[in-house]
């Protein structure tokens, strides 16, 4: 595929380097002629000198006939003008890196689809998503990531006969925002249908509002199991969204931060997180937050040393399990021998959603639900004229092994009904087994029934 890049700053250097790694065809912005020169010398791209967001730059990088356009500088403005003039010149997708929050705050406004982008992504939601996989449900892909953070998908293990034990499915009346999206049994995965039944054992996964799914999981479970204790060390923008993902009946969180008026932000914006003003460079800090009892311990400043060094100290206290993120990838080796139990890499995070939007037809990404479960997440644009907007949900010929599991629409996102219709213009998140995906993309090719 012809992807071009904009920005060869750390992540659009390894961003470029991996795509060249996998055999594309890569072309590089950058308004430095000295970082311009160096690609050049070490990367098999063609580098280009100018500004990402004026339109003759991107008319001599080609983007014109481009699969992809990733804009990725170090400015959040211009990387979604940059983008947006992309697929305004004929880019088939375009994607930009943002840091600022209000950018993907839908209640505010919808930057992302009033530029026509195809995806706003930012380093620090990625990575506390990551985080939150790790903390949740280590197997399983975050589906925030693709629903822009409006809904979750969370697991749950049954192991008390309740009364969803023995159900079908279609008879539980779950709240039209909730749905089961896989049952995991015998230690295969697989897409949950309406006539199946939830037997003892098995390992299900709820889609929804965080809010709703917390209120319908009486049905599955007698007693909810302790709150897991976690401590998260810096509140910069990572450890902010981790809390805001993992606070409510399930874990008790703690989130430590040094700088005052952060503090006073966390505090405010947090609901149910316990926000403590300390420095976790001291280990009597670590201490006196009594790091040692907790179930997980996240070290996410914003430095690769101090997280090591903070993981090192709470392992020495006794926290069960030890998360942190090191970006350097020369201390891949180092820091399991250290005592961590798993690192997450922003840049490996974000190279995963790239390779996820190389794709063809109305599919936007792909990836996998789980490591070998045969399953994938399908994000797919909704055109005009095909058959998945002809009927209601219920009556479109969806593969058996297709779930619908969220409809974006305008700046809304919801789970959709049996009774819901899908509308040019939809994004919609799908799971679909490996072998239906072909099916399913059909209905929403144009020119194919």
């Amino acid at each position: 595929m012809r992807i071009v890049v904009l920005g060869a700053g750390t992540v659009g250097t390894s961003i470029a380097e991996l795509l060249c790694q996998n055999r594309h065809s890569v072309t590089v912005i950058d308004r430095d002629p000295a970082v311009v020169r160096r690609v050049n010398d070490e990367l098999d791209v063609r580098a280009v000198t100018g500004e990402a967001a004026q339109s003759s730059v991107l008319f001599q990088a080609g983007v014109m006939g481009a699969d992809l356009c990733l804009a990725v500088t170090n400015g959040d403005e211009v990387n979604m003008i940059a983008a947006s003039m992309a697929k305004g010149m004929g880019c088939r997708r375009g994607v930009a890196r943002v840091y600022a929050p209000v950018f993907r705050d839908l209640s505010t406004f919808d930057y992302q689809r009033h530029f026509h982008i195809d995806r706003l992504l930012s380093l620090e939601h990625l990575s506390a998503m990551e985080l939150a996989r790790g903390i949740r449900h280590p197997g399983l892909v975050a589906v925030e990531n693709f629903a822009r953070g409006e809904l979750e998908m969370q697991e749950i293990v049954v192991t008390e006969r309740v009364s969803a034990v023995g159900a079908p499915l279609k008879e539980l009346k779950l709240p039209k925002g909730v749905r089961i999206g896989s049952i995991s049994r015998d230690g295969r995965l697989r897409i949950a249908g309406a006539s199946d039944q939830i037997l003892l054992g098995d390992r299900i996964t709820l889609l929804g509002s965080h809010e709703e799914i917390d209120d319908v999981k009486e049905l599955f479970e007698i007693e909810p199991p302790r709150k897991r204790g976690v401590v998260i060390a810096g509140g910069g923008e990572t450890g902010y969204q981790l809390a805001r993902v993992l606070e409510g009946r399930r874990f008790a969180v703690v989130l430590i931060e040094s700088d005052r008026d952060r503090c006073d932000f966390l505090a405010s914006h947090l609901k149910h997180t316990t926000v403590v003003h300390n420095d976790i460079q001291r280990r009597a800090s670590l201490e006196e937050e009594r790091v040692g009892s907790a179930d997980v311990f996240v070290a996410c400043t914003g430095d690769d040393e101090n997280n090591i060094m903070a993981g090192v100290e709470a392992r020495e206290m006794g926290a069960a399990t030890i998360i942190a993120i090191v970006s350097r990838p020369d201390y891949a080796n180092v820091v399991g021998k250290l005592g961590i139990d798993h690192t997450v890499s922003p840049r490996e995070v974000v190279a995963k959603q790239v390779l996820g939007f190389l794709n063809s037809g109305p599919i936007i990404s792909r990836m996998p639900l789980a490591s070998g479960a045969g399953i994938d997440i399908l994000e797919l644009e909704v055109l005009p004229e095909v058959a998945a907007t002809e009927h209601v949900l219920a009556n479109v010929n969806l593969p058996s092994q297709c779930l619908i599991a969220a409809v974006i629409r305008e700046n809304y996102v919801q789970v959709p009904g049996a009774d819901d219709r899908l509308a040019p213009g939809d994004t919609v998140v799908a799971l679909v087994q490996e072998e239906a995906v072909e099916g399913t993309v059909k209905l929403f090719s144009r020119g194919r029934t």
